[in-house]
């Protein structure tokens, strides 16, 4: 497998480009399975998760045109096949996105349990309990979701807790449903609503979306689209905190600077000076940071996503902060590899105690999970010495091409084999 060896503490410096979202491409490309012809995306990040979905698409019975640089054409006219197997579904958790519009499109659907990142349980009853609220008729058996339907009815559902996934997967399963459903506690980031807004522009009836309440009166078929996946706010971050971690100076350009604006906020009281454009961020920055707290939230609040980045920015800074993780159980797993470089950090349940210190060093470490690599990257940037960080296809999953991005900033960085 790949590693990444970095030679660290050169100060960043320069222009970066954020790449399409791949949290709002993933649901797009499941959304391709509710038509029937020839749908175009473009600006789609080229990561592995990507690939995946695309290529369970194709299992499904699509035909995948073109997969090249950023555009990604699918013909959806041949969907058939209701199964969603192991070998593809294991990686990624997003892959049960193909629940709700498979049931929708061919009545039945057979999803394996999806597998990746080990953060939390992000059980998939939420899907489950909201599909069986439209009617479905849905078991476990043998590691699979198995689900049945003679035709999905409008319904009233509560969100126990929000759910961006389950979100997705019941509005656009309600958008082929018979009658009007109502989704309340329903998760508010930028990929529904802009899932949402798409679905419309096809011929669904969607208000609401990327707002608590939704309300999706059922259509009896959607067209195909072509869309424009619009930056990725968590990428956007993780350079703009690259900025501050090696105390550079660093602009994240083609970004969505509201996306990220908690993040902002964060970075100014920590003593950051941080500028605003219309798609730009520039951060500036030569002394250690102060320390401050977080606690992450559902969107608009601070993103769980940048919660590990943001922690290894913590772990440079003056005095101690308070890292709350309020969204996943088990997600301080860089924790013991930042302390492998040098960090002072106690966890204590869902909280982290993250002491300041003056360096960190150069170490061996282990990526766990998506965010978790870039936290790690992030803190090999600003540590002083060699760094080498195995199990990188983490990092390959969520952002694309991480390593040259950085070289661009002057970042003494590369993979090998």
């Amino acid at each position: 497998m790949d590693k990444i060896v970095i030679q660290g503490g050169k100060p960043l410096r320069g222009t970066v480009a954020v790449s399409g979202a791949k949290n709002a491409v993933l649901p797009v490309l499941a959304a391709t399975l509710l038509t029937s012809g020839k749908n175009e995306i473009l600006n789609a990040p080229q990561v592995r998760d990507v690939s995946t979905m695309a290529h369970l698409l194709v299992e499904l019975g699509a035909e995948l045109e073109h997969f090249e640089g950023g555009r990604v054409v699918l013909d959806t006219s041949r969907v058939n096949n209701p199964e969603a197997p192991y070998d593809l579904v294991r990686t990624m958790r997003a892959s049960c996105l193909v629940l709700g519009p498979l049931l929708a499109r061919l009545g039945q659907a057979r999803v394996s349990l999806p597998g990746g990142c080990a953060i939390g349980a992000r059980p998939v009853d939420l899907h489950i309990k909201g599909l069986e609220a439209l009617g479905a008729k849905i078991s476990l058996e043998e590691g699979y979701i198995v689900g049945t339907t003679n035709g999905l009815k409008g319904a009233h559902y509560f969100f126990d807790t929000v759910s961006v996934t389950g979100t997705a997967n019941i509005m656009m399963a309600a958008t082929l449903a018979d009658g009007e459903t109502i989704l309340e506690n329903a998760a508010r980031e930028p990929e529904v609503a802009f899932l949402g807004e798409l679905l419309n522009r096809c011929g669904a009836k969607i208000s609401g979306a990327g707002e608590d309440v939704v309300t999706i009166q059922g259509v009896a078929s959607l067209e195909p689209f072509q869309c424009r996946i619009f930056p990725d706010r968590i990428e956007a971050a993780t350079y703009l905190i690259s900025g501050a971690i090696t105390g550079g100076e660093v602009e994240v350009v083609d970004c969505i600077p509201h996306h990220i604006e908690p993040l902002i906020l964060k970075l100014r009281e920590a003593g950051f000076l941080v500028e605003e454009g219309e798609d730009r961020v520039k951060i500036s920055g030569n002394d250690r940071p102060v320390s401050v707290n977080i606690k992450t939230q559902p969107h608009p609040g601070f993103a769980t996503d940048i919660q590990a980045q943001f922690m290894a920015l913590m772990t440079l800074a003056r005095g101690q902060s308070i890292v709350t993780e309020s969204v996943f159980e088990n997600r301080f797993m860089h924790v013991a590899e930042l302390r492998r470089m040098g960090a002072d950090i106690e966890v204590r349940g869902n909280t982290a105690i993250v002491r300041g210190v003056e360096r960190l060093s150069g170490a061996p470490v282990m990526a766990t999970d998506l965010r978790a690599s870039a936290s790690l990257v992030l803190a090999a940037l600003a540590a002083q010495g060699e760094s080498v960080i195995s199990r990188v296809y983490h990092i390959d999953r969520g952002y694309e091409r991480m390593e040259n991005k950085f070289s661009q900033l002057g970042a003494d960085i590369q993979r090998v084999k």
